[in-house]
């Protein structure tokens, strides 16, 4: 064999090696959805945007929540059994205010109990999902976000706080139409919100949450922690299943150069006096 085979012989197998390499990724996590589908008798479905190497170029894509997430979602709905609950993980940044809304209300039909696992963040579109379920199951230090909706790279509210501080005779014909936008955007998020909320809270209660939610009350990557999404009257649990941080750490987060977080990933006991330890 010449050197000329061996050489195009090695390239291929390099060319290879990642996609074997996502094959099998792909199969641990079927193994791991189905482990936690026999623990707790559900359909388990995972939403989890990170960003993965992509082929032997290893370049970055970034996810949020778009048609494709919903049109996938919503058929896996399809395919859950009415009296078979719904373990939903959700891992994302937000996205689309259609795709997501159209999960949530899929959600909210689905006669069974919906569970929605959050082990580190579900932001903006990836709340209002959350707000479709029956619990909402977060890590201690894991959070949500406001649901305000943005006019192009501004928040609504800001865009209708900034028109009423002004003089009318000297805006432009433009923001004014901005302005009334914005006004719409945040009226129909709220009533979406509602329409969500109200399947699992009373009416009053429900409004109440929706209004604050989409409001602008605070900036859009506002991290709202567990403490204060028990404030505001959701469904808040902390007791997340060991599967779901197995299952997270199967989606590897992009990175160039060195990890930034580095530790020894095995468990330590806590040590002891009177331990053999302190005997040496």
């Amino acid at each position: 064999m010449d050197f000329t085979t061996l050489l195009l012989l090695f390239i291929l197998l390099s060319s290879l090696q990642p996609v074997i390499r996502q094959r099998m990724l792909e199969a641990s996590r079927t193994r791991m959805l189905r482990s936690l589908e026999a623990k707790r008798n559900s359909r388990v479905i995972a939403l989890i945007h990170r960003q993965e190497r992509l082929s032997f170029l290893g370049f970055p894509l970034a996810r949020y929540i778009d048609i494709n997430d919903s049109e996938e979602l919503l058929r896996a709905i399809k395919l859950t059994d009415p009296a078979m609950p719904i373990d939903l993980i959700l891992h994302t940044p937000g996205g689309l205010v259609l795709a997501a809304e159209q999960i949530a209300k899929a959600l909210c039909r689905h006669p069974a109990k919906i569970t929605v696992f959050v082990p580190h963040y579900a932001m903006s579109g990836g709340t209002l999902i959350a707000l479709a379920a029956d619990e909402i199951v977060m890590d201690e230090n894991a959070v949500l976000g406001p649901v305000d909706p943005q006019i192009g790279q501004q928040p609504a509210a800001s865009i209708i706080s900034v028109l009423e501080q002004k003089n009318l005779d000297h805006i432009n014909d433009d923001t004014l139409i901005l302005a009334d936008i914005a006004r719409k955007a945040i009226r129909q998020v709220e009533d979406t919100l509602y329409e969500i909320i109200v399947t699992h809270a009373e009416p009053e209660k429900a409004r109440a949450m929706a209004e604050v939610l989409s409001s602008g009350r605070w900036t859009h990557d506002y991290p709202i922690s567990v403490e204060e999404a028990r404030g505001l009257g959701l469904p808040i649990s902390t007791d997340m299943p060991k599967e779901v941080y197995q299952l997270m750490n199967m989606y590897p987060q992009s990175g160039v150069g060195r990890p930034t977080v580095e530790y020894i990933p095995v468990p330590y006991p806590l040590h002891r006096p009177g331990t053999r330890q302190d005997k040496s």
